[in-house]
């Protein structure tokens, strides 16, 4: 385990963006998180468990309390039967490699998406027509300081969400099941999707993927670009010229420049079209 003391969530986030973190924790096991969380919760001390960062938008002001960061210190993969077993904090990439590799096809729509397991599984993380509720057998969790193993069947999964967000649970790992395939049709299945996300998205910027959740009848992307916004700015945060539904940092954007063009963004959708385009992003810190 390694203690970081105000450490800079920029460096932990895909937008490049946050303030600092009074303690950050890089974990490598359960029993070294539920030690933190005993500890910040004797000391009162406010707490919060981050993947990579990929949905995250920090303060400048940054995070009076402790950061748990459960990555690259806990991201074994292991190979089963019908499938893979990984930990909370292995890339989607990693995995789509791994599955890939030993012919399991079914998880090439998550090969682009910049996250953790954990946090794909927390938030049923989806592309391209897969979403994680289609792969997930069981997951591993921390239950108020427990392990616990939940079927996938029982995670109440649906649109960017799952019973983690509900139940104050932390993401330990998942066994995921695939079927076997053609290794060059997985091969070429995840180039395709791959050409298709370089060529639509912003990926030579940092930002937390999508920005706004999909409204029930609309596309959050094209009512941003109907609404005349697609490249608008604040400082150094844009709505990309590529794909409206993201908010990138151009250059030297600070948290507070995404923020306000984020409520910008939503302020003129609802003025215009009546809808109210909810946060996919998570906020942390004073904004």
């Amino acid at each position: 385990m390694k203690h970081l003391s105000n450490e800079p969530m920029k460096l932990h986030t895909t937008f490049r963006v946050g303030g600092p973190a009074e303690d950050l924790y890089l974990v490598e096991s359960a029993d070294e998180i539920v030690r933190i969380i005993d500890a910040c919760e004797e000391n009162d001390t406010d707490y919060y468990i981050i993947g990579n960062g990929s949905n995250l938008l920090v303060s400048d002001k940054g995070f009076k309390g402790t950061i748990i960061e459960i990555s690259n210190n806990m991201n074994n993969i292991k190979v089963e039967a019908d499938g893979l077993y990984a930990e909370a904090g292995a890339l989607l990439s990693a995995i789509a490699t791994t599955a890939r590799d030993n012919s399991f096809t079914g998880f090439e729509f998550a090969s682009g998406i910049p996250g953790t397991l954990g946090g794909a599984v927390t938030m049923n993380a989806g592309a391209y027509g897969g979403e994680m509720k289609g792969v997930v057998e069981y997951v591993d969790v921390l239950r108020n300081g427990r392990k616990a193993r939940i079927p996938g069947s029982d995670m109440d999964f649906s649109y960017r969400h799952s019973r983690v967000m509900e139940d104050d649970l932390i993401v330990l790992g998942a066994k995921l099941i695939f079927s076997h395939g053609s290794k060059d049709a997985i091969t070429a299945h995840m180039k395709e999707l791959r050409d298709k996300r370089n060529e639509k998205q912003p990926v030579e910027f940092p930002s937390a993927g999508s920005t706004f959740k999909r409204p029930e009848g609309y596309f959050a992307g094209k009512l941003i670009m109907d609404a005349g916004l697609k490249g608008f700015s604040i400082g150094g945060a844009q709505v990309s010229e590529k794909h409206a539904g993201f908010i990138i940092n151009k250059g030297e954007a600070t948290a507070d420049d995404i923020y306000k063009l984020i409520r910008h963004v939503q302020k003129e959708v609802e003025d215009k079209f009546g809808v109210k385009l909810e946060m996919e992003v998570r906020m942390l810190g004073e904004f």
